[in-house]
This record gives C-alpha cells, structure tokens and sequence, in this order.
C-alpha cells in the first residue's frame, strides 16, 4: 500500500476545503479509505455509505464524509452519482468505457503474441474486456527465440497484422537483438524493461515493499519465491495474479506497451 500523510489536516480552514475536489462514486471506482488503509471499487452507494470491494472480494462500509478518501493518493470527497436517464458508465480493468451486454467477436486475423502463459493471463485480467469487444486473441509464444519464424509461419499483411510484447526489452538484451532483426511493416513489437512480467506488477499490489533481487544464475521465479517465501512458482504466480484488480496495479511501462499493441492491431487502415 502507498504511503501517505495522514496526519495532514484536510479540511483546515475554508480555502482548503474547496481544494478537495468532489468525484462521483460510481461502480468500479477505486478508492481508498486513509484511516483504515482499506483499498476497493464502489460496489454501491446505500444511506449515506459507500461500499468498497477489495482485491481479495472483501467488503466494507464507509461514510460519505467530506475528504473522506484517497484517489491516487489525492484526498477527495465522494458524491452518489447524479441520477440520469441513461446508465451510469462504468471503468473495465483497463481504465475504458465498459460495453454493457458485449459479446465476443469472431477473432480477427490479427493477433497479440506475449511470450508466455502468464503474459497471457495478465494481459486477459487488465484488458480482456477490451479485447473481446475488439475481437483480439492474445496467444503466447513460448519465448521470442523463435519469433522470426513464427512470424514466417503466420503470414502477415494488411488486415493481418502482429503485435508482440517482449519482456525485458532494454539496450544490450538478448530479446532487443532479436527484435531489432525484424522488418515488418505488419508487425509491432513492444515491451517493457522488467525481467519477467511478474515484475510489472507493482509491489504494493500483492503486498510486498519492494520485488526481491535475485542473484546472476538463479532462475528469476524460483528466487522471487524462495526470498518471500511463496513456495513454487505456480503458487507464486497465483498470488501475483490475485493481487491485480486494474490497470492501476500495473508498472507504466507495460501499460503502454500493450496500448499500443492493441491500437495497432485494431487500425481499420
């Protein structure tokens, strides 16, 4: 969890109360009660009362007082939603318009190809519901040793295109060399700079201050869960998982890069 001023008076004085801006508490809303430390979406509003839903599926009831919550970090004032004639829009994971009633489109010929299962469920807990409103198979590849042919074997062109995200994608990297062999105007490649996708997980969001350091010649994962004491990798991995509920729980970079994937493969042109 984030660290924050607490002790900070608010609501001292006129003029600051009018800095607390007023956000409406509408479903899927992430906030944060700073007494308690409690971090969760509306769930509903109910007598003066906001429920929140945590990560874990836990609920809570908390007062609508004024500057009673954290977004961002930033105190606000949650309001009910203002009754309109239309439903009220809500957020996917990802931070989009959420489509009411959406039903999976036949997959396009286009594709998104992350470099393993767990990229592949990560990818599917923040932007699934984007992605099937898109029409858009996420698959993974198993490693990007073999991109270049499995790029051949795929076959692109206009209307079939590839978007690839590669971890640990800096300057000097195994994965930027192999990357930097591709020359396809149909093909996109992005990443992000951490060594496996786990660690585009923020810390904070599956309880922990910081990721460990894993010394050269230690497999990453199986380091990860000797020095936290998580056991195997798979039980590991379930608690990474676990602890993303949005995009917000997610490292900026990675975020970006699979944006852009999605953008990409999506262009009607």
């Amino acid at each position: 969890m984030r660290s924050h001023d607490y002790g900070r008076d608010v609501l001292a004085g006129g003029q600051r109360r009018k800095q607390v801006p007023e956000v409406a508490a509408e479903p899927g809303l992430v906030a944060e009660d700073p007494a308690t430390g409690f971090c969760g979406a509306v769930v509903r509003i109910e007598s003066g009362t906001v429920v929140l839903e945590d990560r874990h599926g836990r609920h809570r009831v908390f007062p609508l007082v004024p500057a009673g919550f954290l977004i961002d970090g930033k105190p606000v004032t949650l309001v009910r939603p203002r009754a309109t004639g239309t439903p009220a829009r809500t957020r996917s994971a990802s931070g989009s318009v959420r489509v009411a009633d959406v039903r999976a489109q036949v997959a396009k010929d286009s594709r998104i190809w992350v470099e393993g299962l767990h990229d592949a469920e990560l990818v599917e807990r923040v932007w699934g519901h984007d992605l099937r409103v898109e029409g858009v198979v996420v698959e993974p590849l198993d490693g990007v040793d073999v991109l270049a042919e499995r790029i051949t074997e795929f076959g692109t062109g206009p209307g079939r295109r590839l978007g690839v995200l590669v971890d640990h994608l800096v300057t000097g990297s195994k994965e930027s060399r192999l990357v930097s062999a591709i020359r396809d105007e149909h093909v996109l490649v992005t990443g992000h700079p951490y060594v496996d996708i786990w660690q585009a997980v923020k810390p904070a969001s599956v309880g922990i201050r910081q990721w460990p350091v894993v010394p050269r010649g230690v497999p990453w994962k199986e380091g990860i869960c000797q020095a936290l004491g998580w056991g195997e990798p798979a039980a590991g991995w379930r608690r990474v998982l676990s602890g993303v509920r949005s995009f917000r729980d997610l490292e900026t970079p990675l975020i970006g890069a699979v944006e852009r994937l999605i953008d990409f493969v999506t262009d009607p042109s």
